[in-house]
Parts: C-alpha cells; structure tokens; sequence
C-alpha cells in the first residue's frame, strides 16, 4: 500500500509540473500573437513586455502572492499573511501518513499556480500595445501580481468568501481572464486610443498587424497551453476516475475552441462579407475561455456549442468596444473579459452545484475589486511617471523609444 501511495504521489506531481510547463508555455503563444498583431515597429518592445512580465510574475508571486492567495482566512476576504515564503513540500512519513490524501508537492502547486496569475497579466499587454510606456507596464506588472490578482484568488480558489457563497470557477474564466480584462480595461481608459484609429466623424479606421503568420502561430500555441491550463486543473490524474475526467476536460477544451472558431468565422463572412483571420483567431480563443470556467460537466456537443456562443460574442463585442472608442489592438477584453464573463454564467447549465446569482455576484465581485484597484494603481502611476509615450515616439514606434532596437531592421527605409 505504501509504494502505491508512493507512486500515486509521484505521478500526479509530475502530470502537475508537466500541465504546468503547458501553461508557462502559453506566455510564447500571448508574446508571438501581440507581436503578430502589432505594427512592425512596435514589435521589439511587446516581446520585451511579455518576457520581462512573465519573470515579474513569478517573482512576485514567489515572495507574496501565493502566501496572500493560498496562506488562510477561510471564508474571509483578507489573508492571513502577506508575505513570506509558504512553500511546503510533505515528506515521505506525512505523504504515507495522509493514506493519500496528501497527492501532489507543494511546489508543483505553487508552480502550476505562478504561470496562471503571468497569463492573467499577459492578458494587459495586448490591451495597452503601441502606446504604453515599458516600465509604467512593468510598474503596474509588479502590484497586479504581487497584490491585485492574489487577493481576488483567494477569496475564491483560496477558500475565502467567494468560495463560501458557492461560486464556481474550475480553471478561471472570471479568476484569471476577467481578471486580467478588467486590469487591462482600467488601463486602456486612462491611456486612451492610438493616433489615427478613431475619425473626428466617429469611423474606426483598421490598423492591421504586421505579421499574421506570427500570431496564428501564437494562437495554436495558446490553444495548446489551454490543455495545460484547463487539464492541470483536474489537479490528479493517477486514479481510473480522475483520469477519465482529465480526458473529458482535453476533449471539451477543444471542442470548444473549435465551435468558437467556427462561430466566429461564420459571423465575420456574414458581417464583413470576408474570412477575417483575426476574428478567426480570436473566435478560437473565445471559446477556450468560455469553456474555462467548467471543462468537465458538459458533454462535448454542448461544450462545442459553449465555445460557438463565445466566438459570437467576441466578434460583436469588438465592434462594440471600437464603437464606444475603446482601442484594444489584439481584443484581449472582448476574448477575454466578455467572453470571460460568458463563461462564468455558462456554468450553472451543465453543473447543479452552481447557481446564476452566486455566479454574477462572484463575477462582479472580481470585476469591481480588480477594476477599481487597477484604475487607481494606473491612475498614481499616471501622476507620477506617465503612461503613455510621447506622440512623436508613438509615430516613429515604440521599439526605438522603450528597447533602442528594431525587431525587424532590414525592411527600414535608410
């Protein structure tokens, strides 16, 4: 009994560290579609903002965001401790003596947990592209995830209030997507539009990305990562039970991704007369976040079906947001605060334990706390070092400005 308990053990932290290393892998899929979808001469710079967030993340939530998101207050709203380091890996003696209950180390938790909370900041990045300073972005990367998105965590996946009032969110459609959306909402109000995008006569004038191969690569890396980040979730593997749920989840994470892609092609033909590839892309990544927040309870037909509604409303929500003047280059709020929202709502028709008020009331919960934190740490970083580059820099690209280099300098004109 004590080697299957020991075995036990070392499988589901290995598929843990493994479902994990398909997340951080995600931060490649976020990097290759902003750039994609950015202007050539902002790419250098978007790429720095995704490597460097990811390593801020990390780094944050090491020396106190997992302490605030996972170290107490049941059913509170405020963590025991702040700071501090509370990793804790079991030993054999305590691992044999839980009769295994006790099935994964602490830091295969804490490292599936850190690529989570560098995804819901990647979120902002694409959000604030082309006009944002570098370190008012990393600035703000710093309190996001050190303090903004692990307090939110914890009153949810951390045991505290929300998780009391019943709320549900498997793999974070609202904990982790409208999470970041509403961080990157507050953020893109106080900075405003690109130059050029919205007409004095109120038209939206298309500035499209300079590299369209990049970020439909971005986004089969990202649809792959999901597996990561929706499987993992299942949190165990090594038991027949566990596993069969663990494939339910791969399956209808894909599902969904595809009746999302699907959904949102067939409206962007019915709209635009045309196949637009961004809507395609961001279709697909709809339906990954509409399934999010329940992978497991519907069938893949309705999973399928989850994710098309979540592709059609990423398509009119981006309209929607260019007609209130709201400039978002890559869509992350729509894909991901929208459709985020969709997505938490969605859970009550497939899961029983879930009911629609505890879900809207959890829902907006994390949007209000997150909004409303974010637009006060963007408005004293506003005050203090300015969010928005120059207009001059804005023309000539960021990348020269914020990295004194181009990504792409054979194509520049001498």
């Amino acid at each position: 009994m004590e080697d299957i308990i020991q075995v036990k053990y070392a499988l589901d932290t290995f598929y843990f560290l493994v479902m994990g290393a398909f997340v951080m892998w995600m931060a490649a899929g976020f990097a290759m579609l902003e750039a994609g979808l950015v202007r050539a001469k902002n790419t250098t710079e978007i790429l720095t903002k995704n490597i460097a967030l990811f390593a801020v993340a990390c780094t944050m939530y090491l020396l106190c965001g997992y302490t605030i998101m996972y170290g107490g207050s049941e059913g509170g709203f405020l963590p025991d401790a702040w700071f501090g380091n509370t990793i804790a890996d079991a030993t054999v003696e305590e691992v044999l003596a839980s009769n295994g209950d006790t099935y994964y180390s602490g830091s295969s938790d804490f490292f599936f947990q850190v690529v989570f909370v560098a995804t819901a900041m990647s979120i902002v990045s694409g959000a604030v592209a082309e006009r944002m300073k570098l370190w008012a972005f990393l600035a703000f990367a710093i309190v996001m995830t050190g303090v903004i998105y692990p307090l939110q965590g914890s009153w949810s996946w951390g045991g505290g209030f929300l998780s009391t009032a019943g709320f549900s969110d498997f793999a974070g459609s609202g904990i982790v997507h409208m999470c970041g959306a509403s961080a990157a909402l507050a953020g893109v109000l106080l900075l405003g539009a690109r130059k050029g995008k919205y007409g004095e006569s109120g038209q939206v004038n298309a500035i499209p990305g300079a590299n369209l191969p990049m970020a439909t690569l971005g986004t089969f890396i990202l649809w792959m990562g999901w597996f990561g980040f929706n499987g993992g979730s299942e949190l165990m593997v090594s038991n027949i039970e566990e596993a069969n749920a663990t494939a339910q989840v791969f399956v209808n994470t894909n599902a969904a991704a595809s009746g999302g892609l699907i959904a949102a092609l067939i409206v962007a033909r019915l709209l635009f007369g045309k196949a637009d590839l961004t809507m395609v892309l961001n279709g697909a990544l709809a339906g990954l976040v509409a399934i999010t927040a329940d992978p497991l309870s519907p069938d893949p037909v309705v999973s399928t079906l989850i994710g098309a509604v979540g592709g059609v409303l990423v398509v009119f929500a981006i309209l929607a947001l260019d007609k209130v003047k709201i400039d978002d280059p890559v869509g992350a709020i729509s894909v991901h605060g929208v459709v985020g929202f969709w997505g938490v709502m969605a859970v009550p028709f497939n899961n029983s334990d879930a009911t629609f008020g505890n879900q809207l009331y959890g829902a907006f919960v994390i949007f209000a706390w997150t909004f409303v934190a974010s637009l006060v740490v963007w408005g004293i970083l506003k005050a203090v070092m300015g969010l928005r580059v120059t207009e001059e820099e804005e023309y000539e690209g960021v990348d020269l400005s914020e990295c004194g280099m181009e990504a792409y300098p054979e194509f520049t004109n001498k």
